[in-house]
């Protein structure tokens, strides 16, 4: 398994999380914030989820490359079950989270510092591979059983699949049965996840190292050498290094 905190993320630890995750096919949620991502930095939109009880697991703002983390993976988020514009008009979140938040062994909510009506795979994604290997440490499927997200504002009447959520892989907030956000937009879902854009890497069931695709060294801002680890459980964490 990987790193529970993603290397070279910051860090801003949510008040509270969703609670103990409830099994099942592990999926990664993509949702954008409605909010420019030239004004506001992952860390300040991550302040604002928390003060509305919404924390979501990362926070990214594509255009910097800032990825802000608030929960460990091994937790759910809060991110799911409410409505888009959540920095703008958001209202603070009361009593237990919803619990399509829960679903899943992991259930990875991605906030994006973006609009759905823009969609951001159209612009700069800076440091949008070190997000991507990171769950593939996880071996979250490089899928989208749900298909590309319908754009905006189409996506308010899309269809909220619970056959293809339960397949696990990608899906867009606005493919999540029981919610009503309609972001991200129109991705190109290639962009993200197909192996043509993002090399895929080896990450072997019973050795130490996760091998990166032969490129040159990529660093995160501040943090030196991106090291990929396995969860520590009963105090046997295995260190996962990158490969130059």
């Amino acid at each position: 398994m990987g790193d529970a905190w993603m290397p070279g993320a910051r860090r801003f630890q949510a008040s509270a999380d969703g609670g103990q995750l409830g099994g099942g096919a592990p999926r990664v949620v993509w949702q954008t914030l409605e909010t420019d991502p030239r004004l506001v930095s992952a860390r300040s939109a991550a302040q604002c989820l928390d003060q509305l009880g919404r924390p979501p697991h990362l926070v990214w703002n594509p255009l910097s490359g800032e990825i802000v983390q608030l929960i460990p993976v091994l937790r759910a988020g809060r991110l799911l079950g409410g409505p888009d514009n959540l920095i703008a008009a958001g209202r603070p979140c009361q009593g237990v989270a919803a619990a399509i938040n829960r679903e899943g062994r992991l259930c990875i909510q991605l906030a994006v510092v973006s609009f759905a009506r823009d969609p951001f795979t159209a612009g700069p994604m800076t440091d949008l591979e070190l997000i991507i290997w990171w769950l593939d440490t996880w071996r979250i499927p490089r899928s989208w059983p749900a298909g590309r997200p319908e754009s905006f504002p189409r996506a308010h009447g899309g269809p909220r699949s619970r056959r293809a959520w339960a397949r696990g892989g990608h899906f867009g907030g606005s493919q999540v049965p029981g919610c009503v956000a309609t972001g991200p937009g129109a991705i190109e879902i290639e962009h993200l996840t197909d192996p043509g854009t993002i090399p895929a890497i080896v990450v072997p069931r019973h050795t130490r190292d996760v091998v990166l695709p032969r490129r040159e060294k990529i660093t995160a801002r501040g943090a030196g050498a991106i090291q990929f680890r396995h969860h520590q459980q009963e105090g046997t964490g295995t260190q996962l290094s990158s490969a130059g």
